[in-house]
Formats: C-alpha cells, structure tokens, sequence
C-alpha cells in the first residue's frame, strides 16, 4: 500500500525552501531591510511623546483655540505611525541615492501609507470598535493589494462556492454581502441621524410628531440599505414577494399583538394623546412619559421603577394624562373635626395649611368645602392646585396635612376616633347565678 503522501516531494519541497530563504532572505542587504522597519517603529515611538508635548505647548496659546479640539482627536492619534513613515520615506531615499537595495524598505512603506491614509478617514467613524475593525480590514486588502496577492485571495474565495438551485453562493459573494450590508447600513444610520437633526429645528412639528417622522425616515433608510444590499449581490428581488406573503400570513397567526403594537405606536405619535414628559396614570402604573418606542410606551414611575406598556393598552384602555392641555391638577385632601371644634375656623386653618407651600397655586385659589356629617365627624375637603405633578402628588399631600396637624392642635380642634354611643330605654333585669 502506497504512503498517502511522497515523503520524497516533501523533503525535496523542504530543502527547495531553504535554499531559496539563504538565497534570498538571509543575506545581509535584506536581513538589513528587514530590520530598518522595527528599529524605526521604535525610535518613532520614542519620539512621539515630546513632539506632542511641543504640539500641545503651541495649541494651548490662545490663538490656536479653534483648532485645538479637532487637531488633538485626529492628529495626536497618527503622529507615531506618521514619524515612523517620515523615518521610512527618508531610508527609502538614502538607500536610492546609494544604490542599496530598497524593494523589503519599499513594501513597509507602502503597507504604512495605507494603514496611515485609512486611519486618517476613518476618524469620520465614531464608534470605535467599528472604526478599529474596518481599519484592519481595508489594511489587510491594501497589504495583499501592495504585496500581488489580493487577486490570487479572490480568485481562491470565488471557488468556494455552493449551487442552490440556479443560484451560485460563494464565499467571496458572502463576503462582498456582509461588506456592502455594513457600508449601506452605515450610511442609513448616518442620513437618519441627518433628518433627526433636521427635524428638531422644525417649531411647526410637535415633540411626538419629530419621533414619528424620524423613526419613519429610520426604517426607510435601512430597508433602502437592505434592498441595495441584495441587488448588488445578485439576488432576485422578486423572491422578496414570496418573503411578504409569508410575512402576512405570521402576521396573522402569530404576530398579530405585535403589529397592533407598532400601529397603535403610530397613532400614539400622530393624535399627540401622550408624548414624552407628559404625567399619566394606566391602570396601577402612575408616572411621566420616558419615551414611546415602536412596541411600548416607558413610564417612570416616582419609585424609579421602568414600566413598559404596550402601545395597544394605551389604545384600548382609558388612560390619565395629567398633563395633557396644561399641567394644573387639582389634589383633594378629606379631613375630619369632631363635633365639638368650630368649623369655621377649621376651614380657615385648612386652608392656611394649603397655602404655606411654593408648590401650591393661589390661582385658583384654595379652597375647603364642608362635604357633609359622618357618623363621627364633620367631614371637610381641602382642594388645592399644582402644576408640577411630575413632582409627586402624596409628597406635597404629606406636608399639608402634617402642617394641618399642627394648627388643628395649636387651636383645640379635634380629630374624632370611631365611637359608639348605646342609649338602654327601660329597666335591665339581670339574672346572677351562682
């Protein structure tokens, strides 16, 4: 039975390779070449730092205030990488005017004016993990691109390949896929942050009308971006209708609470019936208006607990939007007085109590109202007005009836206690056994 490989080819392949890397490799001249680009990496990052604290002494006079925000994010950066290419550009000229071999020289300097050109652009991508991947990537194309290898790389990518049908899926058309769908999705979320801009200079559009317009603009970009991204790829877009039947159809079996979430989130932003900031109360969550999503509505109640509501229940469900013309609530405060105490001035107590605090409107005014006679008391009703109830409500509560304490027991009016009066009509007999 034959060896699966020739041992023969292999040693043969071995012995070739050496001697090509002592012929070509290890010699002097390239051994020299190879060495120039690390020793001059390092004696650029040694002088790196003293050449910022130059810069830095120049920008911080005050003539060069305008400049100095922009020239420290881009430059400071580059400024090792750009030493490093100066050290290389001037070997390069010196070994050309001796007539030294250049070619390794040459190819670190081209590598290092490509790493320094797209670093340089890429300082427009804010994200940084963005920016460092899309720096590796197109240096790793312009490398194979410098060294003759980039065409060999494709072709390779290109044969790996699998037939769906009439359709060729290869990993180079992955690649340019997944390459295109980030570029066009980059350039989405750009325009969309570019109409955002725009549309909150607009004082004819509301608050909500401003979201509304901006997430639509959003989602038109991305599907634009989408749509872009498999035509150039080469896939037929009219398989798409078949994707939006099949869309419909889980739409409606499966998806029906969440389209009704995303409609009613429009009509939310269109009615302007709640916006962001506005003070509500739905069903037992009571607080303001955080932000309205595409599928929920976040409400942050006084405990900072996030309640997340579907759009559809702030459709369907009576809701309390405390500020939803203006921002006046009026708080009703019950009390009770024993029969006893005057009533009068218990009204006027009451409502000095209202009045000795900032939050409390005196237009309109304050006013206590005798409700009617209970079973143990004179029941009173203090009315007061605020216009700041994303401030709480028990909490100003709290203090009008902690200040109506202590007047109420500075001028003898009492607070009655449940009591029972028992009125016996006739003799009793009583029967004792012993």
């Amino acid at each position: 039975m034959e060896p699966p490989v020739d041992i023969g080819q292999v040693n043969q392949l071995i012995q070739d390779l050496i001697v090509w890397t002592q012929a070509h490799v290890l010699v002097i001249p390239n051994l020299l070449q190879l060495a120039f680009p690390g020793l001059a990496y390092y004696t650029a990052r040694a002088a790196a730092r003293p050449v910022r604290n130059i810069l830095e002494r120049i920008l911080a006079e005050p003539w060069a205030e305008r400049w100095r925000g922009g020239i420290g994010k881009v430059f400071y950066p580059l400024l090792m990488p750009v030493i490093w290419l100066m050290l290389i550009a001037a070997a390069k000229f010196t070994a050309a005017q001796m007539n030294w071999p250049i070619a390794i020289v040459a190819v670190a300097g081209s590598l290092l004016n490509a790493w320094v050109g797209i670093r340089l652009l890429l300082n427009f991508i804010a994200d940084p993990w963005w920016s460092r991947a899309t720096a590796m990537f197109v240096w790793a194309l312009a490398a194979l691109d410098i060294v003759g290898l980039l065409d060999p790389t494709l072709a390779f990518l290109d044969k790996l390949a699998l037939n769906i049908g009439e359709f060729r899926l290869s990993l180079l058309l992955v690649a340019k896929g997944i390459i295109a769908l980030v570029v066009f999705l980059w350039l989405a979320n750009w325009a969309a942050k570019v109409v955002e801009t725009r549309l909150r200079h607009f004082s004819q559009l509301t608050p909500s009308q401003r979201v509304l317009f901006g997430k639509l603009a959003r989602v038109l970009f991305v599907t634009m971006a989408i749509l872009i991204t498999l035509n150039s790829t080469g896939i037929d877009l009219t398989a798409l209708a078949v994707f939006s039947g099949a869309l419909g159809l889980g739409i409606g079996f499966g998806l029906q609470k969440v389209a009704a979430n995303l409609l009613s989130g429009v009509i939310l932003l269109l009615d302007r019936s709640v916006k962001p900031g506005d003070v509500v109360a739905v069903n037992n969550s009571y607080g303001w208006i955080n932000t309205i999503g595409a599928r929920y509505v976040s409400v942050v109640t006084r405990d900072g607990i996030e309640h997340l509501i579907p759009n559809e229940h702030l459709i369907s469900t009576p809701v309390e939007n405390w500020s939803y013309s203006d921002n006046l609530v009026r708080l009703r405060l019950p009390v009770g007085i024993s029969y006893e105490s005057d009533v009068k001035k218990a009204i006027a107590l009451a409502e000095q109590a209202g009045g000795e605090f900032e939050r409390i409107l005196k237009n309109p005014p304050i006013k206590c109202l005798l409700r009617g006679f209970g079973d143990n008391a004179v029941n009173l009703e203090l009315r007061v007005w605020v216009n700041d109830p994303q401030r709480g409500v028990s909490n100003i509560k709290s203090e009008i009836y902690l200040r109506m304490w202590d007047l109420f027991h500075e001028n003898n009016i009492d607070f009655p206690y449940p009591q029972t009066d028992i009125h016996v009509k006739g003799p009793v007999n009583v029967r004792m056994e012993g």
